[in-house]
C-alpha cells in the first residue's frame, strides 16, 4: 500500500475512532455505531458527497432536506470569509441590529405572502417551533383570551426535537421518550391515503382527515384553542402529501373559528415546492410560518419565524418587551451566507427551473417505479418524492415486520452511491434544487437497482 493510501486509511480510522469514543450521534443507535462505525463524509460538491473510502454518492436527501443550491458554492465561502473579517458576531439583544440580519428579514419578507413583514431569526427549524409556542401563547394573553392555550398538530407530523418540537410534532418514537407530549398539545388525523384510506376516494379521504381538525375544536373548545400547525406536506413521516381536497376543507374549517394558522415551511420553503414557499403552492394565509434548512442551504446553521401582520401588530403595538430570543438569532456571518443563498436561487433562476422544468421531469421519472413489484404507490410534489415498499400491491402488505425492509433498502442504496432516506417502509428522496435531468436519470437508475436488490434479498424478485 502506498504511503498516500496508508495516510488515508489511518486518518480514516482515526476519525471512526474519535466518533466512537466521544461522539453521541443524534437520531442514532449510539451502542451500534460503535460496533460498526459512522461513514466519515470528507468533501462535497454539486448534488454528490464523498466519504473517506473514495466513493461518490448521489445526495438524494440534500443533507437534511437543505442544501437547496448544492454543494461547493464558492460564492458563500466568500460572503463567509468577507462578514467574518468585518463582524464576526454580535448579538440582536439590546436594541442592536446589524447589517446582515436587516438586509435578510426585509429580503424573506418580499418574498413571503404579501401579509407577512416581519421575521424573528432563530438557529433552527426547532427553534422556530419553540418561537412559535411562546408567540401564539402571547398573542392571545394580549387579546384577552388567556384561556387559548391549546394547540392542535397531527399524527406522524415532525416539528423539530426539542421539548416543545417534538410535543407539537406526532412522532411517537419520540413522544416514548420524555414523556412527551407536554401538556396543551392535540394531535388529530394525517392525510397519509395510501395507509389510512381504505376504500374511499382520495377526495373524500382528504376532506375526511381535514374534518378531524372540526372535530377536536368541537371537543375541546374554540375559546380553548390557540392555533394549529400543520406542514404543508409531511416530510419526515414519509413525504405525505395530502388530497386535493385536504386543505381547502382545512381552510373552509379555520375560517369558521377564531384560530391562528400556523405553517410549517422548515423544509418545504425556498423552493422546494416551485414556488418560494408551498403556502404558495397551496394557496393558504399562515399567521406564522417557521423557517430554517433552504434558507442558508444549510450552509450555516440559521432559522427563523415569519410573522403575519395581524400577530405582529399586536405583539409590537401592546406586548412591550418580548422576552424571548437566542445567542445566534440572526448571526451576522449566517445571515449574511442565508442573503447569498437566496440571492443565487433568483439570479440562477433556480425556484423557476425546478418548477416548469426539472420538478416534473423528476415526478414523471419516480412515478416510472410504481411499476416496481415491491412498490406499493410512488408519490410526490417539486422536488420531493416518496415510495412504499410492499409485498402485495393489492393488499398493501409490507414485506416484513419492524419496518425492516426500509433499512435494509437504505443499505441497498447506500452501496449503490445513492442517499434515500427511509421512514419505516417508505422511501424517500428530497434533492439539491440544483439536480440536472441527467442526475435525475442517474438517481432513478440506481433507485431501480437498489429496488431489484431489496426484492431479491426478501425473495420477491
Amino acid at each position: 500500500m502506498s504511503d498516500t493510501l496508508t495516510n488515508k486509511a489511518a486518518s480514516f480510522n482515526d476519525i471512526q475512532t474519535k466518533d466512537i469514543k466521544h461522539h453521541f450521534s443524534p437520531f442514532s443507535n449510539n451502542k451500534e455505531l460503535a460496533e460498526h462505525g459512522s461513514r466519515v463524509i470528507n468533501k462535497a460538491h454539486g448534488v454528490y458527497i464523498y466519504d473517506d473510502n473514495g466513493n461518490k454518492l448521489l445526495d438524494a436527501m440534500a443533507g437534511l432536506w437543505c442544501v437547496n443550491i448544492g454543494y461547493g458554492r464558492q460564492e458563500l465561502v466568500d460572503v463567509a470569509t468577507k462578514q467574518m473579517k468585518e463582524l464576526p458576531y454580535y448579538n440582536l439583544f439590546f436594541k442592536t441590529t446589524h447589517a446582515p440580519a436587516a438586509k435578510l428579514a426585509e429580503k424573506i419578507a418580499s418574498l413571503a405572502p404579501t401579509h407577512m413583514n416581519k421575521v424573528f431569526f432563530t438557529g433552527s427549524g426547532s427553534e422556530a417551533n419553540d418561537t412559535i409556542f411562546r408567540m401564539v401563547r402571547r398573542f392571545w394573553d394580549l387579546k384577552g383570551q388567556p384561556t387559548k392555550k391549546q394547540f392542535i398538530s397531527r399524527k406522524n407530523a415532525y416539528h423539530g426535537s426539542t421539548v416543545v418540537g417534538a410535543s407539537l410534532g406526532g412522532m411517537g418514537y419520540m413522544h416514548e421518550q420524555g414523556d412527551l407530549p407536554i401538556e396543551g398539545i392535540s394531535h388529530i388525523d394525517q392525510p397519509y391515503y395510501f395507509k389510512e384510506g381504505g376504500d374511499d376516494t382520495q377526495e373524500a379521504f382528504g376532506i375526511k382527515a381535514a374534518q378531524s381538525l372540526e372535530t377536536k375544536i368541537l371537543e375541546i373548545g374554540e375559546n380553548n384553542i390557540a392555533a394549529f400547525i400543520a406542514e404543508p406536506f409531511q416530510g419526515a413521516g414519509g413525504v405525505i402529501v395530502p388530497p386535493a381536497s385536504y386543505w381547502p376543507e382545512i381552510k373552509r374549517i379555520l375560517a369558521k373559528y377564531d384560530i391562528l394558522l400556523v405553517v410549517d415551511e422548515v423544509i418545504s420553503g425556498f423552493g422546494r415546492t416551485g414556488e418560494w414557499f408551498a403556502s404558495q403552492y397551496y394557496d393558504l394565509k399562515p399567521d406564522l410560518m417557521p423557517i430554517a434548512k433552504g434558507l442558508s442551504s444549510g450552509y450555516l446553521p440559521i432559522g427563523g419565524v415569519i410573522v403575519g401582520d395581524r400577530v405582529a401588530h399586536t405583539l409590537i403595538e401592546k406586548g412591550g418587551d418580548f422576552n424571548h430570543g437566542f445567542t445566534y438569532s440572526g448571526h451576522p456571518v449566517a445571515a449574511a451566507v442565508a442573503l447569498k443563498n437566496i440571492e443565487l436561487l433568483e439570479s440562477e433562476g433556480v425556484i423557476e427551473r425546478v418548477k416548469n422544468d426539472t420538478s416534473p421531469y423528476l415526478q414523471k421519472r419516480w412515478q416510472e417505479l410504481a411499476a416496481h413489484p415491491i412498490v406499493g404507490e410512488t408519490r410526490g410534489l417539486g422536488m420531493v418524492a416518496g415510495l412504499e415498499l410492499v409485498k402485495n400491491k393489492d393488499t398493501k402488505e409490507r414485506i416484513a415486520p419492524d419496518a425492516k425492509a426500509g433499512g435494509i433498502c437504505r443499505d441497498f442504496s447506500m452501496a449503490n452511491g445513492l442517499i434515500m432516506r427511509p421512514c419505516g417502509d417508505t422511501m424517500i428522496i428530497s434533492p439539491p434544487l440544483v439536480i440536472t435531468k441527467a442526475e435525475i436519470d442517474e438517481l432513478v437508475e440506481k433507485a431501480v437497482k437498489t429496488l431489484d436488490e431489496t426484492a431479491k434479498y426478501f425473495n420477491l424478485l
